[in-house]
C-alpha cells in the first residue's frame, strides 16, 4: 500500500475534500496541519515548491489540489 501524507489546514473545504476521497476509498493517510506545525509546512514548501493546501505525498509523488484523477492513478485506483 502506498504512504500517503496530506498537508492540509482545518478551514480548507478541499482539504477536507481530499480526505473524505481518501477516506472514501478505504487509503490509510497521515494528516498534517500545517497551520499549527511549522516545520511541516515548510517541509510542504519545500516537496512542491508552493504554499498552497492540500498537498498530497504519495510514494514521494507530489499532488499540489485536490486532482482526483492524479490522486487515482498516484494510487492505481
Amino acid at each position: 500500500m502506498a504512504a500517503v501524507k496530506i498537508y492540509s489546514t482545518p478551514a480548507c473545504p478541499y482539504c477536507r475534500m481530499a480526505k473524505d476521497f481518501l477516506k472514501e476509498n478505504n487509503i490509510a493517510f497521515e494528516d498534517i496541519d500545517v497551520s499549527q506545525d511549522q516545520e511541516a509546512a515548510q517541509e510542504m514548501i519545500n516537496k512542491s515548491g508552493q504554499m498552497g493546501v492540500p498537498q498530497l505525498d504519495i510514494d514521494g509523488r507530489i499532488i499540489v489540489g485536490f486532482d482526483k484523477a492524479a490522486i487515482r492513478r498516484a494510487l492505481n485506483i
